[in-house]
C-alpha cells in the first residue's frame, strides 16, 4: 500500500506497527501515541491500525465514518466549486463556500485514515482551484460588516474556512509537486490569513469569540506551514501599531483587546472565560468558540507541547467543555441565553469535536462519556477513536444533570448563572436558570436576574432568544434582525423586573458590561431543595433589585415547586411589570379580565413595548391571583401574591412587525403602581397531564397553593406558602446579610425562629 501523508510515506515500517499494536486493542493512551511530524494530522498509530483492519474499529467509529463517506462522496459527485464572492448567508456563494470548508476538513481525515487517492486528488483540485481564482477577487460585494471578508460577507466566515482549511491542506501538503505547495500558499493561504489578521485588525486583535475564530485560523494554518512568525501573530496577536481604536460591532459590542491591550490565542483564554469555564456571551455562543479552542489546543498539545495548553489556567478547557455540557435542558438543548438561536445542543459539530478532544487530553473523564453517548457519533481521529472504544468497552450510566453556580467575569467576580434541577419525574423534572452575570457584550441581552423555566425539555416560561433566522437568505441574509435590538435584547422579552417601562441600562450595552450583577448566596441540598439568591445595583440608578429562587421537592405533592422572590427598592417611585413568558395555550386566570376584540393597540412606544399588543386585562382585588396553561401535554400553575389595586395584563408579541420577523408568543405581566418598593412573589407547581388519544385530563386543576407575604422589611422577607390543607412552607430570606455564620431570630407568628446563614425553610405538618 503507498502512503501519500508525509507522516506515514517512509517513516514506519510493520515492525514499528506492532508495537503500537497493544496500545490500539487498550485505550490508546494519549503518553504512548507517537508524535506526528504533521502536528494537523492522525497519529500514524491509529492510521496504519485502521488501515490493517478497517473493520475491527468500535462501532460509534465505524457508524461515524461510514455517515461521513456518504455525505463526502456526495458532494465530490458535484465537482469542484468555487463561485465568486457574491451572496449574504444562505445565498448560494455563501454555502458553496461554506460547504466547502465542512466537507473538505472530512476529505482530509477520510484520505489520511483509508489512504484512496480519489480523495487526495479531489483536495489538491479544489485547493488550486482557490489558488487560480483568489488573486482576482476583490473582496466580498457586501458591506454590512465591521470587518468584510474575502470569501464571504464577514471575516468571521473566512476565519471558519481556515480553521477547517487549514486541516484539509496538511491532510495533502505532502501530496503536492513544490511548484503546487508554493502556488497554494503564495496565491491563496498565506494571504487569505493576511487579510483576517493584518487587514482586520478590529476583527483580530480584540476578546470576542470571532477573534477567537480569526486566532485559531491563522495558528493552525501557521503549524500546517511550520511559519513560527505567523503563529507568534496567532497566539498573542498583531504587531504594535495594528491595535484597533476602541469602536464597536454589528451587534453594539466593543471592540477592545483585554484589559491591558493584550489580544490573540491567550488573551481569549485569559479574558473570554470565567475561572469556572462559563463564556460570558452565553452557551450557545460558547458552544460556537469552542471548536477554534479546542482544535487549535490539540494541535498545540502537539506542536508546542511546552505550552501545557490543557492545563492552562488550571485545565479551563476541561471546564469550559463541562459547564457547556451542563448548561442544557433534558434533550441537551443549551439554554438561550443572550443572543441563541433555540434549539442548538450538543448535537452540535463543535460539542461533538470537544468532548472528544477533551476526554482524550483532559484526564478521560467518564461524566464526558454520558454526552458522547447521546452524541452518536465522534471525530475520524484518534480523540474520537478513544471515546467509541470507551463507549464500547463499557455500558456508560446516564445520570441527572444536577443543580449548579458558575461564576462569570475573567476574574469570577461577575456574578453568574445558576441551574435549578428537581429530581427526575415520570412527567419530567422540573429545571430552572437564572442568570445574574455580565453582560455579555455585544450578544448580551437586558435581562439581569431573568429566569426561564423547563418540564424536562418543555419551555414553561421561556426566554424569547434572539430574533434572528441563521443562514436563512429571505430573513436578511441570515443575520440578526432589526427586532433583535428592537424587541429580543429588551427587558420585557424576558422574565425579570421592568422598572417604568424602561430597559436595563436604558438598553445600552456599554453601561452594561461595566456593572455585572453579584451572587447573594447559592446552596444545593441534593434530594431536598435548591436555592439560589443574586442582587443587581446598577440596572437602574439608585436602585436595587434582588431575587430568590427556591427549586423545592415536595414530596407530599409528588411534583416539585418553585418558590420566587423579587425585591425592588428604588429611591424613587416607580412603576412595576413583572412579564411571564408562559408558553404555549393559556387555561384559566382567577382574574375577570375584560378582553380586547378590536382596535389592538401596542402597550408602549419604546423599549420592546412597541412591539406587544394589549389583548385582555384586570384590576386584581385579592392578596393573590393565579394563572393556569397547558404546554405539551402538561398542565401548569402560577400563583402569584398581590396587592390590592396591581393589574394583570395579557399581551402578545407582534406589534409594529411589518416584515413579520417576530413570533406571535403571548404572555402576561402583573403590573404594580408607582412606589418606592415593590415585592413579588409567586409559586408555579406542574401539575396532570391530558391525552389527546384518550381525551381524559388528569389533574387539571392544580391543589391549593396559597403564598403569603408576612414580613418584608430592610432585614427579612418571610414568605408562607400553605399547600392544600395538609401542609405550610415558611421560607425567610436574610435580606442584608449573606454569610453562612451569622445567626438570626425572628419573632413570626407568635413564635421565634431561630437560624444560621442566609436563609431560613421550614416545613410545618398540619393537625
Amino acid at each position: 500500500m503507498k502512503f501519500r501523508c508525509a507522516h506515514i510515506a517512509g517513516l514506519l515500517t510493520l515492525s514499528v506497527f506492532a508495537q503500537w499494536t497493544p496500545v490500539l486493542a487498550g485505550s490508546l493512551q494519549q503518553s504512548q501515541v507517537a508524535t506526528s511530524s504533521c502536528s494537523l494530522c492522525i497519529p500514524e498509530a491509529l492510521v496504519l491500525a485502521f488501515r490493517q483492519n478497517p473493520s475491527d474499529v468500535p462501532p460509534v467509529f465505524a457508524s461515524t465514518l461510514a455517515a461521513t463517506r456518504k455525505v463526502v462522496d456526495a458532494w465530490m459527485a458535484d465537482g469542484v466549486r468555487v463561485p465568486v464572492p457574491k451572496d449574504m448567508a444562505g445565498g448560494y456563494s455563501h454555502e458553496v463556500h461554506k460547504r466547502n470548508f465542512l466537507r473538505m476538513q472530512e476529505v482530509g481525515a477520510l484520505y489520511e485514515l483509508t489512504g484512496e487517492e480519489r480523495y487526495g486528488e479531489f483536495l489538491r483540485k479544489l485547493f488550486l482551484t482557490y489558488a487560480e481564482k483568489y488573486p482576482s477577487f476583490q473582496g466580498h460585494p457586501a458591506t454590512k460588516s465591521y470587518a468584510p471578508g474575502m470569501l464571504f460577507w464577514q471575516a468571521l466566515n473566512d476565519a471558519n474556512w481556515l480553521v477547517y482549511g487549514s486541516q484539509a491542506y496538511a491532510s495533502i501538503k505532502s501530496s503536492l509537486s513544490e511548484a503546487q505547495r508554493q502556488q497554494i500558499e503564495k496565491d491563496f493561504l498565506r494571504p487569505y490569513a493576511d487579510h483576517i489578521s493584518l487587514k482586520r485588525p478590529k476583527f483580530f486583535n480584540r476578546v470576542h469569540n470571532h477573534s477567537t475564530w480569526g486566532n485559531a485560523g491563522v495558528g493552525m494554518l501557521a503549524i500546517a506551514l511550520e511559519d513560527e512568525d505567523l503563529l507568534q501573530r496567532a497566539l498573542y496577536g498583531l504587531p504594535k501599531g495594528y491595535a484597533p481604536e476602541l469602536d464597536v460591532d454589528n451587534d453594539g459590542g466593543d471592540i477592545k483587546a483585554g484589559p491591558n491591550g493584550e489580544a490573540g490565542f491567550f488573551a481569549q483564554l485569559d479574558n473570554a472565560f470565567s475561572p469556572d469555564g462559563y463564556y460570558s456571551e452565553g452557551p450557545y455562543y460558547q458552544r460556537y468558540a469552542m471548536l477554534p479552542f479546542i482544535v487549535f489546543a490539540k494541535a498545540l498539545e502537539s506542536y508546542k507541547p511546552e505550552l501545557k495548553i490543557f492545563e492552562y489556567r488550571d485545565g479551563l478547557l476541561r471546564k469550559a467543555v463541562h459547564t457547556l455540557t451542563s448548561l442544557t435542558d433534558a434533550s441537551g438543548e443549551f439554554y438561550p441565553i443572550n443572543d441563541a438561536q433555540k434549539g442548538m445542543s450538543i448535537q452540535s459539530r463543535e460539542l461533538v469535536a470537544a468532548v472528544d478532544v477533551v476526554y482524550y487530553y483532559a484526564g478521560r473523564d467518564e461524566t464526558l462519556l454520558t454526552t458522547a453517548q447521546k452524541q452518536g457519533r465522534v471525530l475520524l481521529d484518534h480523540t474520537g477513536y478513544a471515546v467509541a472504544e470507551a463507549l464500547a468497552e463499557r455500558e456508560v450510566a446516564l445520570p441527572p444533570l444536577q443543580s449548579g453556580f458558575w461564576r462569570d467575569g475573567r476574574d469570577g467576580k461577575g456574578g453568574g448563572v445558576a441551574t435549578l434541577r428537581s429530581q427526575p419525574l415520570p412527567g419530567g423534572e422540573l429545571n430552572a436558570l437564572f442568570k445574574f452575570g455580565t453582560q455579555g457584550m455585544g450578544h448580551g441581552h437586558f435581562d439581569r436576574l431573568g429566569i426561564a423555566l423547563y418540564a424536562g425539555s418543555t419551555e414553561v416560561m421561556q426566554d424569547y432568544g434572539a430574533a434572528r433566522w441563521v443562514n436563512i437568505d429571505q430573513k436578511a441574509g441570515g443575520r440578526y434582525l432589526p427586532e433583535n435590538q428592537t424587541w429580543a435584547k429588551q427587558t420585557l422579552a424576558h422574565n425579570t423586573v421592568v422598572l417604568g417601562q424602561r430597559s436595563h441600562f436604558d438598553g445600552k450595552t456599554r453601561i452594561g458590561e461595566e456593572h455585572p450583577s453579584e451572587l447573594y448566596f447559592f446552596q444545593n441540598e441534593a434530594g431536598a431543595h435548591t436555592i439560589v439568591s443574586a442582587k443587581e445595583r446598577n440596572a437602574y440608578p439608585g436602585t436595587e433589585l434582588h431575587r430568590t429562587l427556591l427549586m423545592l421537592e415536595d414530596t407530599t405533592l409528588g411534583h416539585p415547586l418553585l418558590f420566587d422572590v423579587f425585591r425592588v427598592r428604588s429611591a424613587t417611585a416607580v412603576s412595576a411589570d413583572l412579564p411571564v413568558h408562559f408558553a404555549s395555550q393559556l387555561m384559566t386566570s382567577s382574574v375577570d379580565l375584560e378582553t380586547t376584540l378590536t382596535n389592538f393597540k401596542p402597550l408602549g412606544k419604546s423599549a420592546g413595548y412597541q412591539h406587544v399588543l394589549r389583548e385582555a386585562g384586570g384590576r386584581v382585588d385579592e392578596q393573590s391571583f393565579a394563572v393556569s396553561w397547558y404546554t405539551d401535554r402538561q398542565f401548569f400553575t402560577q400563583v402569584h401574591t398581590a396587592t390590592p389595586g396591581d393589574s394583570l395584563i395579557f399581551a402578545r408579541v407582534g406589534a409594529n412587525d411589518p416584515n413579520f420577523n417576530l413570533r406571535r408568543d403571548a404572555f402576561y405581566l402583573q403590573r404594580k403602581a408607582p412606589a418606592r418598593q415593590h415585592t413579588f412573589a409567586s409559586v408555579t407547581a406542574a401539575h396532570g397531564t391530558y391525552s389527546p388519544v384518550s381525551e381524559i385530563p388528569i389533574r387539571s386543576y392544580s391543589e391549593s397553593i396559597v403564598p403569603t407575604i408576612v414580613l418584608d422589611h430592610q432585614a427579612y422577607t418571610a414568605l408562607t406558602v400553605d399547600v392544600g390543607a395538609t401542609h405550610t412552607w415558611t421560607l425567610i430570606i436574610a435580606n442584608q446579610s449573606e454569610d453562612e455564620q451569622t445567626s438570626h431570630a425572628l419573632k413570626l407568628n407568635g413564635s421565634t425562629l431561630q437560624w444560621t446563614g442566609p436563609y431560613y425553610l421550614e416545613k410545618k405538618i398540619h393537625d
